[in-house]
């Protein structure tokens, strides 16, 4: 047994479900907090009850939860499906399949995670149907990790849960409690900055070289991948006005507009700070996509019914993490935290801390939403005191937290589930994907 593949099953064993990480690491933070805080245990036991309600972190978990939905449900449209077929007609090897799922899926995930995810997935299950069908050896989880490199590109992209919360006004000083800070930080200072489009240009290139490179000296088989039909296929024998429902004329006119309004609104937005992009602009653009791309409003629906059963992490997982950051908000924990990094740190190596310390909490919070709940508050308050700008501390952040999701399989549970691979087969290769990344992300800011 190769060394990744005594990793691959030493990992594996090690972890419990993301959901029992999530308890646990509840558990510990109230410990913790109890010994560091003055409040009684009850106060503390009402402050966490209190923060798993919060009404503005829960609006944020929804909007998540759509992101991802909605991407997923876009990617099943037959317009995709299109492209998808269009992509893969000319493989012929491991190595051109391995480093154009790459290469296309981190295109796609920099626009949006939910939907690069997807993307990757289905485009490495339609791989392994076509060599399937044609007979020809493939290293299928080789592709499947492909498949998976989006959740490494993902944070720092459209749809990155950190950049686009600090992109609506009020929301930076509202988690710090600091009306001091600024009332948002846009786009062109984040996802368009020098230092992020520096990186995600090294990872477009770097990366389809390096699996492309893998993929010529891998032995695969024949893979054995059944094909299956596209959610738009089912047919429905629509009666009186059930025809609603499968009327394309209705559906597409429908998506059209709603499509022309969210252009309006980005072109009608003032200035060149690229503020209309929020969650809900990205939510309101992916409906108008996926009203206009289906069929009808009934494939609409089977595809949101068949997308939404990956959205059950955020939905039960979200709330726990807020708790969390409830306790550390009360009990003072945040404020430990903060001067500590402040204590150690300087302000050149204070974003490469908080990358290392992001991609060790994200091992533990497999969630780029819930990590910035628990961590935003704490680098806001550390870039503050030591004068370091706060695009880049969110970027190290993002960065931190999108590397490590290639040793937590938490987020490829979706790709599995398309592909019919395994956790352990697929980290072998997407440890590969770990050390390119973390040699790119530290490179880039220590440069910038």
């Amino acid at each position: 047994m190769s060394f990744t593949q005594k990793y691959a099953d030493w990992f594996r064993r090690l972890l419990p479900s993301p959901f029992s990480i999530a308890v646990i690491l509840s558990i510990v933070v109230f410990i913790v907090t109890i010994f560091i805080s003055d409040k009684p245990i009850g106060h503390l036991l009402i402050d966490w009850q209190t923060g798993l309600w919060s009404s503005n972190l829960l609006a944020f978990a929804f909007q998540m939860m759509l992101m991802l939905v909605l991407g997923h449900t876009l990617a099943l449209s037959s317009f995709f499906n299109t492209v998808i077929s269009a992509l893969i007609s000319p493989i012929k090897t491991t190595a051109q399949a391995a480093a154009i799922v790459t290469f296309t899926t981190i295109i796609v995930a920099f626009v949006n995670w939910g939907l690069g995810l997807i993307f990757g997935a289905i485009i490495a299950r339609k791989i392994g149907e076509s060599f399937t069908k044609k007979q020809m050896p493939l290293n299928y989880p080789l592709v499947g990790a492909a498949g998976y490199v989006g959740l490494m590109v993902w944070h720092g992209g459209m749809s990155g849960s950190a950049l686009t919360k600090v992109a609506e006004k009020g929301h930076l000083q509202d988690i710090a409690k600091n009306t001091n800070l600024p009332q948002a930080i846009y786009y062109g200072d984040t996802v368009f900055s020098t230092m992020n489009l520096v990186a995600f240009g090294l990872l477009l290139t770097l990366i389809p070289f390096v699996f492309y490179s893998i993929g010529k000296k891998s032995n695969g088989s024949i893979p054995q991948v059944v094909s299956t039909k596209a959610t738009n296929d089912t047919p429905f024998d629509a009666k009186g006005a059930e025809r609603i429902d499968t009327s394309s004329v209705l559906s597409k006119s429908l998506g059209l507009a709603l499509v022309s309004l969210a252009i309006y609104n980005a072109l009608s937005y003032g200035g060149n700070t690229l503020g209309f992009i929020t969650p809900n602009y990205i939510n309101f653009s992916m409906l108008a996509l996926c009203l206009l791309l289906h069929n009808n409003f009934n494939a609409f629906l089977s595809a949101v019914d068949n997308a939404i059963k990956g959205s059950s992490g955020i939905l039960i997982q979200f709330p726990l993490y807020f708790g969390i950051l409830a306790l550390m908000q009360s009990g003072g924990l945040i404020e430990v935290i903060s001067n500590w990094f402040i204590h150690v740190s300087t302000p050149h190596t204070l974003p490469i801390f908080t990358f290392f310390s992001a991609g060790l909490v994200n091992l533990f919070v497999p969630s780029g939403g819930g990590q910035w709940a628990i961590q935003g508050p704490i680098i806001v308050e550390a870039a503050t005191k030591l004068g370091v700008p706060l695009h880049k501390m969110i970027l190290a952040l993002a960065y931190g937290d999108q590397l490590t999701n290639m040793l937590q399989p938490f987020w490829a549970l979706p790709l599995l589930s398309i592909t019919g691979l395994k956790a352990k087969d697929i980290l072998p290769y997407t440890l590969i994907l770990f050390l390119v990344g973390l040699f790119i992300f530290v490179g880039v800011m220590m440069v910038f």
